[in-house]
C-alpha cells in the first residue's frame, strides 16, 4: 500500500494526524503499537518496513502464550512520523477517539527480505520494545490481503499488568488523561511543560534544586524536613491543565493520575510546585520498594505527593526569594490541600539531634536547607544539604549473573558508577527481589544485551565470575542500599530497592560525604 489512502481517508484541517510523506530510508526497523479508542478499541500493531508503517489492526490485543493467535485486520500503510502519534482524533473524523503509544522499539526481521515476506504472506519476527520482547508471527489468511492471523512464537511472555496496560510508554499518562488533553501529546512538547495559550506565563521545565550529601549538620541559620524516599516531581499547573515531570523531564502524570487530580483541584494556575511523589508503608514512613511494587502493579499502598517548595505562584517567578517567603507562599496555597496532596512540615530542633531521631523511627534521613536560600534550578550548590541515617544512591546496571539454586532469570546484577564518562564496577547486588522483579528485570536486559563488558575496571571482577556473567548497555539506574564502601570501593551487604526512570544513567556518580 502507498500513503494514498492514509491520505485520502483523513481531513489535515481537523485532526491532529501527521501529514508526512514517506521516509526515504528503509534501513529503520521500529515499531510501535497504538491503543485506539475509537468506535471499538483495539490496538494498532505496525512495523517500518519500506519507508512507510505497515499497519494492522489487532482488536483483542497481542498475544502471550505461545501459539495464541490473535486476528488482525491488515490496513492502509501510515508514515512514519505517526509512530510518535498519542492524543485524540476528533470526532466524526476517521478513527475518531483517543490514541496512546501503547509500547514501541525496535523490531528484528528473521529474514533480510520483510516487505517480500509481507507480500508472500508471512513474517516472522522479534521485537524489543518498552513492555513486550521476543518473537511473533503475522500470516495471511486470505488472498484478499485483510484478514491476517498475529501469533506469539517462542517463549510465553507474562502478561503486562491492568496499569501497564493503561500507561503510555511515550508519555506516561492513561487513556482516561489523553482523552482530557486538548492536543497531541510527545515526548518533544514535555519539556515545554505549558501549553501553547501559556508558554508565555507558566515557566519552562527546569531542572529541581539539588541537595548536597553532609556528614553532620551544620553551624548556622538551618531548616530541616524528612528526607523523602520516592520520585522527585514538578508540577506544572497551567490554567487549564497540569504537567508532573521528573527530575529529568520525564511525564509522570499517567503513573500517578491520583496526584494530577488532586492538582487540578488547587484555585491557581501558571504555578509550579515542587515535590516528592512517595508511597508510604503501614507506619507511615515512605519506602522506595513499596513505590516500585506499586509501578508494577503488584501492590496499592497509598501514594502521596509532599510538596515543599514553590518555584513559580500564579505567574510570578519566585526563584530569586529566600526559601522562608516561598514556603509561606507554598503554606498560604495548601493551607487545606485536597488528598492525596501533603505538605512537608519543618522540623524543629538541633540538626544532628533530629537526625538521630530519624534513625530511631526508620526514616532515611533528612533534608536541610538555608532558611534564606534562593532556589537555584538544577544546581547542588551546599545551601540544601541530606543528611543519611543509611547509605542509599543511585548505580547504574552493567551486566548480570546467571541463577543459581531456586532463583530464576539472574543471579545478581553488577553494578557501577560513573567517574570521568567510564563505568566504574562496584559490586553485585544479589537481595532485595522478588520472582516478578527478577523477571521483568530480564526482559528489559533482553533489548539492552551486548557483547563486551561495559566497566571500565573489569580487572575488579573475579575472572571465573566474568565468565559467567552478561553485559547490558549501561543506561538501567537502581536505587541501592548498603551498609558502607570498603577500602577497594566495592559495596557491603548491599540491597536492591528499586529502578529509576528519573535520573539518567550518565548522572550517576559516587555520593561523597563532605
Amino acid at each position: 500500500m502507498s500513503l494514498r489512502e492514509y491520505a485520502r481517508k483523513r481531513d489535515f484541517t481537523k485532526t491532529p494526524e501527521p501529514k508526512h510523506a514517506a521516509s526515504a530510508g528503509n534501513r529503520a526497523r521500529r515499531f510501535v503499537i497504538q491503543k485506539h479508542a475509537a468506535s471499538h478499541l483495539h490496538y494498532d500493531f505496525r512495523l517500518e518496513i519500506g519507508g512507510t508503517l505497515k499497519s494492522w489492526a489487532v482488536p483483542k490485543g497481542i498475544p502471550f502464550s505461545k501459539g495464541e493467535k490473535r486476528l488482525a485486520m491488515h490496513v492502509e500503510d501510515h508514515p512514519v512520523s505517526y509512530r510518535n502519534f498519542e492524543g485524540i482524533i476528533p470526532k466524526g473524523q476517521y478513527g475518531g477517539g483517543t490514541v496512546m503509544v501503547w509500547d514501541y522499539g525496535t523490531f528484528r526481521p528473521m529474514s533480510n527480505a520483510p516487505a517480500k515476506d509481507i507480500a508472500e504472506g508471512k513474517l516472522h519476527f522479534v521485537l524489543q520494545g518498552k513492555k513486550l520482547s521476543g518473537e511473533w508471527y503475522l500470516v495471511r489468511l486470505k488472498k484478499d490481503d485483510k484478514q491476517w492471523l498475529l501469533i506469539r512464537g517462542g517463549d510465553d511472555l507474562k502478561p503486562v499488568s491492568k496499569k501497564q496496560d493503561d500507561t503510555s510508554a511515550l508519555s506516561g499518562k492513561s487513556m482516561k488523561l489523553l482523552a482530557e488533553g486538548d492536543a497531541v501529546w510527545n515526548s518533544n512538547r514535555a519539556h515545554s511543560a505549558t501549553s501553547n495559550t501559556n508558554a508565555s506565563k507558566l515557566l519552562p521545565f527546569f531542572e529541581p534544586m539539588l541537595a548536597k550529601l553532609v556528614k553532620t549538620a551544620p553551624a548556622g541559620d538551618w531548616q530541616y524536613e524528612i528526607k523523602y524516599d520516592g520520585f522527585r516531581a514538578l508540577a506544572f499547573r497551567s490554567e487549564r491543565d497540569v504537567r508532573l515531570l521528573s527530575r529529568n523531564g520525564k511525564d509522570l502524570a499517567g503513573k500517578f493520575p491520583e496526584v494530577v487530580k488532586s492538582l487540578q483541584r488547587l484555585s491557581t494556575s501558571n504555578t509550579i510546585i515542587d515535590g516528592e511523589i512517595v508511597a508510604l508503608d503501614s507506619k507511615g514512613r515512605s519506602s522506595f520498594q513499596l513505590l516500585q511494587s506499586y509501578e508494577l502493579g503488584e501492590k496499592s499502598p497509598p501514594i502521596f505527593y509532599y510538596a515543599f517548595d514553590l518555584p513559580q505562584y500564579k505567574g510570578e517567578d519566585l526563584r530569586s526569594l529566600s526559601l522562608e517567603e516561598r514556603q509561606r507562599k507554598l503554606n498560604a496555597l495548601l493551607r487545606h490541600p485536597p488528598a492525596p496532596l501533603r505538605v512537608s512540615r519543618v522540623l524543629e530542633g538541633d540538626g544532628d539531634a533530629l537526625l538521630k531521631q530519624a534513625g530511631k523511627l526508620g526514616l532515611e534521613g533528612l533534608i536541610g536547607k538555608r532558611k534564606q536560600s534562593q532556589y537555584e534550578a538544577g544546581r547542588r550548590t551546599g545551601a540544601w544539604i541530606k543528611l543519611k541515617t543509611h547509605r542509599e544512591q543511585e548505580f547504574v546496571i552493567g551486566g548480570y549473573s546467571d541463577p543459581v539454586g531456586d532463583r530464576r532469570h539472574f543471579g545478581a546484577l553488577l553494578i557501577g558508577v560513573f567517574q570521568n564518562s567510564k563505568l566504574l564496577f562496584c559490586g553485585k547486588v544479589g537481595t532485595g527481589f522478588n520472582d516478578s522483579l527478577l523477571q521483568s528485570l530480564k526482559s528489559k536486559f533482553r533489548t539492552l544485551a551486548i557483547s563486551k563488558c561495559p566497566f571500565s575496571n573489569e580487572s575488579g571482577i573475579a575472572k571465573a565470575e566474568l565468565k559467567r556473567c552478561h553485559w547490558v548497555k549501561p543506561k538501567l539506574v537502581c536505587e541501592v542500599r548498603f551498609s558502607e564502601w570498603t577500602r577497594d570501593a566495592k559495596l557491603r551487604q548491599p540491597v536492591f530497592l528499586g529502578l529509576r526512570d528519573d535520573k539518567n544513567a550518565q548522572d550517576v556518580v559516587r555520593e561523597e560525604v563532605s
